[in-house]
């Protein structure tokens, strides 16, 4: 395509003699060509070579269009979609010119623009964005021809589609969105407007309206309470709310028991003292049920339980809380309810409860690989010959389909160790030859030569890959891997190794880096290399110059201060500079994650979480008096940004065992029983 480029130039330059004031006593022609704006705005196109000087490729023009775009200079984008038209980037001045006023647009010419570069990233987005607008504006018909093009929502998005499908006259969506329908937690705002779509629906019944008005109580949402009790006949008071507010305690000393409106009124009132002073509603809760109906009454050790579970960071683990969510058993759980009751229940080694708690989940849930793993663990635990058989064909199940985090504890369970990484697949020549035709991956790896903003870059490399993925195109994907681990791309070779299905590499999977200097360093400071490369991977996915909201930078995603107390233990002046260096990153990293290794009991799961969330919370986490499992410790966990960094961790860690010549895996070994806090 680029050579199209060389005969255009030819063309272009009677023109320009003609139209520039040229003085042959200034520059030569080639120069000002070279510096003149035409050049930049890419009329000559891609490289062509003229007296030797290289003209620009029209590809780089994407910043400068990019400068325009966020300028509002639509005039000047104008320019860059013609320049621009037969570029691997050429989509991208008329994407921007849509979006410049994006509401205005007909939907005519978003589906013209999704037609004209069918599944690529920036139609996908254009379309998705074009319906959040419309939905927000409540112009559901313009969004409705739109919906087909938007194919990879996330969680706002999808709400939005929703709503444009229950306009058009398709209830039934509802049923897909119970989840949306009772989270009381902070949620998009199209995602609230679905809500309140859906209360107006008469598929909605009086039992899903009461469970929804009982959820908005408890988590002293007023106003939403307010809207839910109309459609329920009930008449609800702001100012009796805002009373209660005030003095939830003083309320439930003599609240009247007799009605629905004064339940609601004690679920408020209860909702409030528990989130105030948890101690005194777990003291409380068997009075304020007394008297009420049996529904009334579980939901109110529910509410106990529910916040109880919530606030662990606040409140620390209590049994009691879970003892009332065992009474509140029979009331229907929300999946997020569910999950909080598991949680605990696991805690504890209450096996009984966690069976409980998971048949409470829904169907898609129950089915997920973590509390199928749960399940096999609590009927395990059985005295019962049948619920052990299932227990092990449930590991068996689990061990068999992957080799993620509660496959590989499954095989643990079964005995067995992981030591089969399969050979590394290797893509063929004509793999590589479809990478290099392929306009997606074109596009990202184009944007990337060019020092484009990561946003674009990485959109287009995951879309690039979700397109691949989807068509279970194993050699595509490893293309991709291969190319981007040649040039040092190592996040997006390992976002595109780990999603092969049938034809894996390992080497692209769990890449290492710097291989000398993290095994030098982590067997300097006493730690597993496996371990640090386990939590390099999960931390910066080895891109040097990584940086993250807080300030955490480099390869193990050091903290300043962080870097300031190991220079200091290790007698060297900090340089906020050397932070950036790939082996003082390693360094560092590696001797802090021995420091907090040493203060939690050398125990390695306490480290990683304290890695993560800090020492001290690691700490906090840890039982009273008796031990516990550490898989127990890691799924209790109640921050879900740790638990689920504890878990990748881990695993990663496992793998690079086996990589690293360790032997057969285990990764129970590497999860050792944690100790209760007070054992030294």
């Amino acid at each position: 395509m680029k050579n199209n480029y060389t005969s255009s130039a030819s063309r272009m330059l009677g023109f320009w003699k003609a139209s520039m004031a040229w003085n042959k006593n200034s520059k030569s022609w080639v120069d000002m060509i070279l510096n003149s704006k035409l050049i930049r705005l890419g009329v000559l196109g891609s490289i062509a070579t003229l007296s030797g000087s290289t003209v620009f490729a029209a590809e780089e023009q994407f910043n400068d269009a990019l400068r325009a775009a966020n300028a509002g200079d639509t005039s000047l984008l104008d320019q860059y979609q013609l320049s621009m038209q037969n570029d691997v980037l050429g989509y991208y001045p008329e994407y921007w010119k849509l979006n410049t006023n994006l509401t205005l647009q007909p939907s005519s010419a978003i589906t013209n623009f999704a037609q004209r570069y069918p599944q690529s990233a920036m139609s996908e987005k254009l379309a998705a964005d074009y319906v959040e607008e419309k939905v927000k504006l409540g112009d559901y018909a313009s969004a409705q021809p739109v919906l087909p093009y938007v194919t990879n929502p996330d969680r706002a998005e999808s709400c939005a589609l929703a709503q444009v499908r229950a306009k058009s006259g398709d209830d039934l969506v509802f049923a897909e969105y119970k989840d949306i329908w009772l989270t009381t937690n902070t949620q998009p705002d199209l995602c609230n407007g679905l809500g309140r779509m859906m209360l107006a629906s008469p598929l909605m019944t009086a039992q899903d309206k009461q469970q929804r008005l009982w959820g908005q109580l408890r988590a002293g949402q007023a106003g939403l309470a307010l809207s839910t009790a109309q459609t329920l006949g009930m008449n609800l008071s702001l100012a009796q709310l805002n009373q209660i507010q005030t003095a939830p305690q003083n309320y439930l000393w003599s609240a009247p028991k007799a009605t629905n409106l004064d339940y609601a009124y004690l679920i408020f009132a209860f909702g409030r003292l528990a989130d105030t002073d948890l101690t005194g509603a777990l003291a409380s809760v068997r009075r304020v049920a007394e008297g009420t109906p049996p529904d009334v009454q579980k939901y109110l050790y529910r509410t106990v339980a529910y916040i109880g579970g919530t606030t662990v960071m606040k409140n620390n683990f209590n049994r009691e809380v879970l003892n009332d969510f065992d009474m509140s058993y029979g009331y229907p759980f929300s999946p997020e309810e569910a999950e909080i009751y598991a949680r605990q229940a696991l805690r504890f080694g209450a096996w009984e409860s966690l069976i409980r708690a998971i048949d409470s989940m829904s169907v898609s849930q129950k089915q997920e690989d973590r509390w199928q793993y749960w399940l096999a663990r609590a009927l395990e635990q059985r005295n019962d010959r049948n619920a052990k058989v299932t227990a092990q064909q449930i590991y068996r199940k689990l061990a068999q389909s992957g080799d993620d985090y509660h496959n590989l504890l499954a095989k643990d369970r079964l005995g067995e160790r992981y030591n089969n990484i399969p050979v590394n697949a290797q893509a063929s020549a004509g793999d590589l030859d479809r990478l290099r035709r392929d306009i997606h991956f074109n596009r990202a790896f184009t944007l990337r030569r060019i020092n484009a903003p990561d946003n674009y870059v990485n959109r287009e490399w995951n879309w690039a890959v979700r397109q691949a993925y989807l068509r279970q195109d194993d050699g595509l994907l490893l293309a991709a891997a291969q190319r981007a681990q040649e040039i040092g791309w190592y996040d997006r070779a390992i976002y595109a190794a780990d999603r092969t299905i049938n034809k894996h590499n390992y080497s692209y999977r769990y890449i290492m880096p710097h291989q000398v200097t993290v095994v030098n360093h982590s067997n300097n400071a006493g730690v597993d290399p496996a371990w640090a490369y386990g939590l390099m991977r999960q931390e910066s996915r080895f891109v040097t110059s990584a940086r993250s909201h807080v300030g955490a930078g480099g390869l193990m995603q050091i903290m300043p201060d962080t870097a300031k107390l190991v220079a200091r233990q290790m007698g060297e002046t900090y340089n906020p500079a050397a932070l950036t260096d790939m082996n003082t990153n390693i360094r560092y990293g590696t001797f802090y994650l021995s420091m907090i290794q040493n203060q939690l009991s050398g125990n390695a799961v306490l480290a990683t979480a304290g890695y993560n969330a800090g020492p001290n919370r690691a700490r906090r986490w840890q039982p009273d008096s008796e031990t516990i499992a550490a898989d127990q410790y890691t799924e209790s966990i109640p921050l879900t940004e740790t638990r689920d960094y504890v878990k990748n961790v881990m695993t990663n860690a496992t793998h690079y065992g086996v990589l690293l010549g360790q032997g057969p895996q285990s990764l129970e070994q590497r999860m050792r029983v944690i100790p209760a806090r007070a054992t030294p």
